[in-house]
């Protein structure tokens, strides 16, 4: 499919079995799987977060039925000044926007936050050089959380978000 998608092809557009077959499997994925729930505020919540070169990411998540669950999503594309920030500095603010837009669901409980940048499990524990990644550790003190390391194939949902670009 992604040959496909590529850029603007001339002529018409060979549909093969494997094509059918990616076809097939896309429209399954996008039947199934986790669905969205509404929130229950007896329930812990897990927050993920990422970021990419154009924006940040965040999803609200929780266990409903043994299953985790996306209960609310938020993304926003990166300001000009924002794009020059370093890797962590902006995998910090990704953190930071998403607690501030979650915040109704997460001032009452502890939570886990899940990231898939490393450097950024100690960002309550240590002290950083860094003025901005400093104030915004003290921003997130209002906060109950623990931080877990998440491997970067398992953060999709704030993966997609980030990279997609748009305000939501």
């Amino acid at each position: 499919m992604t040959k496909l998608l590529a850029g603007r092809q001339k002529g018409p557009v060979t549909w093969t079995n494997e094509c059918a077959l990616a076809f097939e499997q896309i429209r399954k994925c996008l039947s199934r799987g986790p669905v969205r729930k509404l929130p229950d505020l007896s329930k812990p919540f897990a927050v993920r977060t990422d970021a990419s070169g154009t924006g940040i990411g965040g999803v609200l998540l929780q266990v409903h039925d043994g299953m985790q669950h996306p209960t609310a999503f938020a993304s926003r594309k990166l300001l000009p000044r924002e794009t020059r920030y370093s890797t962590i500095e902006r995998e910090c603010l990704a953190i930071v926007w998403t607690l501030t837009k979650f915040q109704r669901y997460l001032w009452v409980q502890e939570f886990h936050l899940e990231t898939d940048h490393r450097p950024l499990q100690y960002i309550t524990s240590s002290s950083y050089k860094n003025a901005r990644i400093m104030r915004w550790s003290l921003s997130l003190q209002e906060f109950l959380f623990t931080i877990k390391s998440l491997p970067g194939d398992d953060n999709i949902f704030a993966d997609i978000l980030s990279r997609s670009g748009s305000d939501q």
